[in-house]
């Protein structure tokens, strides 16, 4: 947890290399996991330690050092992709902001302490002003119980079920402004700025399920040398070896796609990976690891399909992730745009 946070933090200052490294073998046994370490190196808390001020690193650090998992509020029932079209509100009144409004689908919403909140910004004369993000802390043990914040409801899941998705209502919650997480450009600019955020995450959660098709990988290879039929093993079957082969072919593709993104860092540790190989490594990553799970579970057969072997839960966990953090629809979009080197908008305006 925070190995990414700045030693002067108390963290270890680990590359996002250093992390995902970590994520893959943490991802083999357990996808769940490998999620929160992600979120707790990568996303949201990136974001802070990027653009945040020195009381709000000092803040949220510890948090995360003792093992809590920043949530990300952005989802919300009409802003899926489409995340400008949120409709929550940050209004502003003396001493901070006032945020009001529903997310959903949000990984670790009211069991995680920590939420950075995304919201529309109103000035003080009520005009929109950009999106910001806002510290929101939960932490009724040490007297934080912010007054309007609820958690109304689980999303139920095919996989990835012990963590909650949660739906969240924000009823006059009041922001002091020292936990505002204010972009460089300022708020009508900046929201660009805050996602850069999602590029590391995207990063990491394409780790995820790399990790989670290495796996199956293993245990795929382990099987085909102890399973018999027709008297030898069935890894002599030459249609299960060709399965095999491209099964490691993916997996190594993944890998290789993943550490390109998050080196691209730079190499003073700066920044965020590029927009670009983030998205086609997740993009690849994501859908690679769906047939390299499925493989893997069809050369165990019935025994695959049942729950003794990890493979069927495996399968449940990795199909979410070309989904979460940007779905692969959306990446491919990306990925056009940078070919092309053109922007490419999905709004009824057209090109611009």
């Amino acid at each position: 947890m925070g190995m990414t946070i700045p030693t002067r933090y108390g963290g270890l200052g680990a590359s996002f290399l250093d992390t995902i490294v970590a994520v893959e073998e943490i991802a083999k046994a357990c996808t769940l996991s490998a999620r929160i370490v992600v979120e707790a190196n990568m996303g949201g808390i990136s974001a802070v330690m990027a653009y945040g001020t020195e009381r709000q690193k000092t803040f949220v650090a510890p948090y995360v050092l003792a093992g809590d998992k920043p949530a990300i509020c952005i989802t919300e029932p009409n802003a899926g992709s489409a995340a400008t079209q949120m409709a929550t509100t940050a209004r502003r009144v003396e001493g901070g902001y006032v945020i009001n409004g529903v997310k959903h689908w949000i990984t670790g919403g009211g069991i995680s302490k920590l939420h950075l909140v995304f919201a529309q910004v109103l000035d003080d004369a009520g005009d929109n002003i950009g999106i910001g993000g806002f510290i929101v802390c939960n932490d009724p043990e040490n007297g934080l119980t912010p007054e309007g914040f609820s958690v109304t409801g689980r999303e139920r899941t095919m996989g990835l079920c012990g963590m909650p998705e949660a739906s969240l209502q924000f009823d006059d919650v009041f922001v002091a402004d020292e936990f505002v997480l204010r972009p460089p450009s300022g708020f009508k600019r900046g929201f660009a700025e805050l996602m850069n955020a999602y590029n590391s995450q995207r990063v990491g959660a394409g780790a995820i399920a790399m990790g989670v098709a290495a796996g199956a990988l293993e245990h795929a290879t382990r099987y085909l040398l102890e399973r018999h039929q027709f008297g030898r093993p069935i890894a002599e079957f030459q249609g299960l070896q060709w399965m095999l082969a491209d099964m490691d072919a993916s997996v190594h593709a993944s890998r290789l796609m993943l550490h390109e993104a998050a080196q691209s860092r730079g190499a003073d540790g700066a920044g965020f990976p590029d927009v670009t190989l983030a998205a086609r490594a997740k993009l690849f990553a994501s859908e690679a690891a769906i047939k390299v799970v499925n493989d893997a579970l069809q050369m165990f057969g019935a025994r695959g399909y049942g729950a003794d072997e990890p493979l069927e839960r495996m399968y449940r966990d990795v199909r979410m992730f070309t989904i979460g953090g940007g779905t692969a629809q959306v990446l491919r979009t990306q990925v056009a745009s940078s070919v092309l080197g053109i922007k490419t908008p999905q709004t009824r305006g057209g090109y611009l």
